[in-house]
């Protein structure tokens, strides 16, 4: 018999009570070839509950990995479907023991793509995703953060299997019953499979094709003992040699009682460090965080940072000690002498995926300060800084999006991911950043020195970024968009629990880039050929902006190589380069450079689909025109709007336009400010 449903499959005895599984196996050989499986099986649904139709999935007898027939998966634009398969598990599982297998045959150059529903209803909350890519390479994430990246059979039938145990929140992926490692998920609970073919995500090429086979899932409920603590989360662990494990660590009450006290402790490398918890009150199946005051320093080697809980209400033992522990695995890396990363970050306050960007850059920060410099690039909000959003607009597709090193495009979400591949890349120089600082007038000097320990050649260059932190405003513009809001897109650092837009009133923003000199590709004549042991200084000047916190700023030397990418840089504060002291140099950029301020025009939203905005400046009986060119120069619309006067908005219809990037010229009187528009 090919299809099993068991409610009742076996009895399984856990501490504290026993319950039944539940299972469900389908491998589609009964089933009539071109039948719908939503018709089949009232197991199988599809995302809008239409069965039978395009939504659904058919039997096929093309390929299968057991018996004659599979369920076959097919999709050729880069947005995906419109097939779109659901399947639940019966029910919100977030304790207990869940396992899924299943076989798949993924056609050559073509990928496949699944995830977990946290919630019955789906579209709400995600749990989990599945990618496989068309260059063979297998990534699970949860949108935010890849959490493991392995490769899979192209072109032949192989299996994937996801071992969780809930109560810790403990995954582990299997393929062809090999361990590919483990994790945890920041939702821990399981819903529902939606399988799905896509394959746009990390460099896809838009083509999904795949077969699927011999499906099974089980899940085995725990009942709750009286006492029971848990440990489902650590969080806090950065990857790299040096740094400090100050994690914090999520305990779950799975027992009927109220945990009111109980004690913590991490241990790592033959270390611990514990907190001792009291005059708490956490109800059954409630969770609460424990930051940790001490730390350990992480050192070269696999190993496991493991956390576990015990006395809790003061008895030496809980109904469960199987759940009493959890580990992550680390293997930190060493990084490069004198290396520093840059990682620069497109965004803007209506860009509603943008949180996303903010909670990794804060991330980056907390635990890579030293070794990582962070900058964000705003596009059509407050903080734009015109030639810096010229710059990285050139070689980013779409919001939010960043680079790494100056790297190929990547999203946000794997900064770190590109952060631990690069900080091991030793640098062919050293840098430092000097300065001075005339606070009466504003005027500010900067030196950044390169160290080369390599002899180079070719078109090196330096270039200087001003970021700021703590940056906030009063209008509408200053809010910041959030399609995180509600957590139907899972966690994001809190952005879940906040509205869409976050109020002004509730934002702060950091990393922001204030200026760059020259230009975004570096000053052209930094120094000749150069010889390992040599020192090269260039000297940067301006007029500091009379609106900015110079206690707020940081300084961020880049060495641009001759391919464009940045080779190393640093970071240091104003107090900082004062301190390391200004380096007199006979390569002056500029005497003095005035921040251009442009005519404070917004565009937005952008990406646009059907439409967008051009929110204009105070006018002053000034005349207007808008011309709109596509990336060939070919002018698409142009149009003047004459005298104008007051703060307006005008809109430009995108609707009918093709997708792809567009510039947009605005004059106003005399002046002139250009943006780029992304219609999708």
């Amino acid at each position: 018999m090919k299809k099993i449903y068991s409610l009742a499959a076996g009895l399984f005895f856990i501490t504290g009570g026993s319950t039944y599984a539940q299972s469900m196996s389908e491998y589609f050989d009964t089933l009539a070839v071109g039948s719908y499986m939503g018709v089949n099986n009232t197991e199988w649904t599809t995302w809008s509950g239409t069965t039978g139709g395009a939504e659904d999935v058919q039997v096929s007898d093309a390929e299968a990995n057991s018996g004659t027939k599979s369920i076959y998966f097919n999709s050729s634009t880069a947005g995906g479907g419109p097939q779109d398969v659901v399947v639940p598990f019966g029910g919100e599982h977030n304790t207990g023991h869940f396992n899924f297998n299943s076989n798949f045959l993924v056609a050559a150059n073509r990928g496949a793509y699944f995830n977990f529903q946290a919630n019955n209803t789906v579209g709400q909350l995600w749990s989990f995703n599945c990618q496989m890519h068309n260059n063979g390479s297998i990534t699970f994430d949860d949108g935010a953060s890849i959490w493991l990246t392995t490769t899979y059979p192209q072109g032949s039938w192989f299996n994937i299997e996801i071992d969780v145990d809930l109560n810790t929140n403990s995954w582990e992926i299997l393929i062809d019953g090999v361990s590919q490692g483990t994790f945890q998920a920041v939702v821990g609970q399981i819903a529902s499979i939606d399988i799905y073919p896509v394959n746009s995500a990390n460099g896809g090429n838009g083509l999904s094709t795949f077969y699927m086979d011999d499906f099974n899932y089980t899940v085995t409920p725990f009942a709750l003992p009286a006492e029971n603590g848990a440990v489902s989360y650590i969080e806090g662990v950065p990857r790299v040699v040096g740094a400090s494990v100050a994690p914090t660590v999520t305990v779950r009450n799975l027992g009927t009682n109220t945990i009111t006290s109980f004690d913590l402790e991490v241990d790592y490398n033959g270390n611990q460090i514990t907190e001792n918890i009291t005059g708490v009150s956490i109800p059954s199946m409630g969770e609460m965080d424990v930051d940790f005051s001490n730390s350990i320093p992480l050192v070269a080697g696999a190993m496991n940072v493991t956390a576990t809980i015990s006395n809790v209400n003061g008895n030496a033992t809980d109904g469960n000690p199987a759940d009493d522990s959890k580990f992550v695995s680390v293997n930190p890396i060493t990084p490069a002498a004198g290396k520093m990363v840059v990682g620069e970050e497109g965004t803007g306050t209506w860009c509603g995926w943008c949180p996303r960007g903010t909670v990794m850059m804060d991330r980056m920060e907390k635990y890579y300060s030293e070794l990582w410099a962070g900058i964000a690039v705003h596009n059509g909000d407050p903080m734009v800084y015109d030639e810096y959003d010229a710059g990285i607009g050139s070689l980013i597709g779409g919001y939010p999006s960043g680079l790494v090193d100056r790297k190929p495009e990547v999203d946000p979400g794997v900064f770190e991911a590109e952060f631990l591949d690069r900080v091991t890349v030793a640098p062919n120089a050293f840098i430092t950043n000097g300065a001075e600082y005339d606070a009466a007038t504003g005027f500010l000097k900067i030196s950044v020195t390169a160290d080369f320990q390599n002899t180079v050649s070719g078109q090196w260059k330096l270039a200087c970024v001003i970021t700021e932190d703590s940056l906030y405003g009063t209008s509408a513009s200053w809010a910041q968009a959030n399609y995180y809001s509600g957590g139907g897109e899972g966690e994001m650092g809190g952005y879940e629990l906040l509205p869409d837009p976050v109020p002004a009133s509730q934002m702060v923003y950091d990393h922001v880039a204030r200026v760059i000199l020259p230009d975004f590709n570096g000053h052209e004549n930094s120094f000749p050929s150069t010889n390992s042991g040599e020192s090269h200084t260039v000297n940067f000047t301006l007029t500091a902006d009379s609106s900015w916190d110079m206690d707020k700023i940081h300084i961020i030397g880049m060495l641009i190589d001759n391919t464009g990418d940045i080779d190393n840089a640093g970071k240091a504060t104003l107090a900082e380069a004062e301190t390391n002291g200004f380096v007199e140099s006979d390569e002056v950029v500029a005497s003095v450079k005035e921040l251009d301020k442009g005519l404070d025009i917004r565009l937005y939203p952008n990406p646009a689909n059907e439409s967008a905005t051009i929110a204009l400046p105070e006018l002053n009986q000034e005349e207007v025109m808008v011309t709109i060119f596509d990336m060939n120069g070919k002018t698409i619309i142009s149009r003047n709007y004459g005298i104008l006067n007051g703060t307006l908005q005008l809109p430009i219809h995108t609707a009918d336009l093709d997708a792809g990037i567009y510039s947009v010229q605005i004059h106003v009187g005399d002046r002139q400010q250009v943006e780029k528009l992304i219609v999708q």
